[in-house]
């Protein structure tokens, strides 16, 4: 906690005199992001550093392996990615809803080798969710630094088709309301690359 309040101490000093009237401006009006980012919980992957956004610019949901969860019928169980989704396109009204995926995906690797053994409650369900992608990584490559990417590509696909999943989702698609965009970034080079209309990922 020391350096996280060290952390905090500079941005009170440093940042916080240049964004006050930014803040006060959200604290005032409210947030109307017009993105909302699903991204992986890796630390090394930032979404706003990534898009270089400030503050109320993206309204981001954060989990193990950047997944997406089929819509299912509403019920009283914990649907946290969700929920969150729910509340970005029908509170928010987003505009656009990016996936962005990326190397070196622990969770991915947990996908083709299984969940270490300290974390056998939760996380071998929830990448579950991954599995469609898994099996099409498995049929495209056998070596295993290749299929490790293919599924990280892949899950960013799969992320992208269960949103579709929803009815207000999808509705909103239709109409021209809401895009639906996919990405890559590669932790080691700073890459980000965007997936095309052909399923391809190439440099943005």
């Amino acid at each position: 906690m020391d350096k996280l309040l060290d952390g905090y101490r500079r941005f009170r000093a440093t940042a916080w005199p240049e964004r006050k009237a930014l803040f006060e401006r959200l604290a005032s009006l409210g947030q109307k992001p017009q993105t909302l980012v699903i991204a992986c919980s890796d630390s090394r992957v930032d979404p706003s550093m990534i898009f270089d956004a400030g503050p109320g610019e993206l309204f981001v949901v954060r989990n193990v392996a950047n997944l997406v969860p089929p819509y299912t019928i509403p019920d009283h169980l914990h649907h946290g990615t969700s929920a969150a989704i729910e509340f970005a396109v029908r509170v928010l009204e987003v505009r656009e809803i990016v996936v962005l995926g990326h190397a070196l995906c622990g969770g991915a690797g947990a996908l083709i080798d299984g969940a270490p053994p300290q974390a056998q409650d939760f996380l071998p369900d929830w990448i579950q969710i991954g599995g469609p992608a898994r099996d099409i990584a498995l049929k495209l490559s056998d070596d295993p630094a290749e299929r490790r990417t293919i599924l990280e590509y892949q899950c960013v696909k799969l992320s992208l088709r269960n949103l579709e999943t929803f009815p207000w989702v999808r509705e909103r698609i239709e109409d021209g309301r809401l895009a639906l965009q996919g990405a890559y970034f590669a932790v080691a080079t700073g890459v980000l690359e965007k997936l095309r209309p052909d399923g391809t990922f190439t440099p943005a």
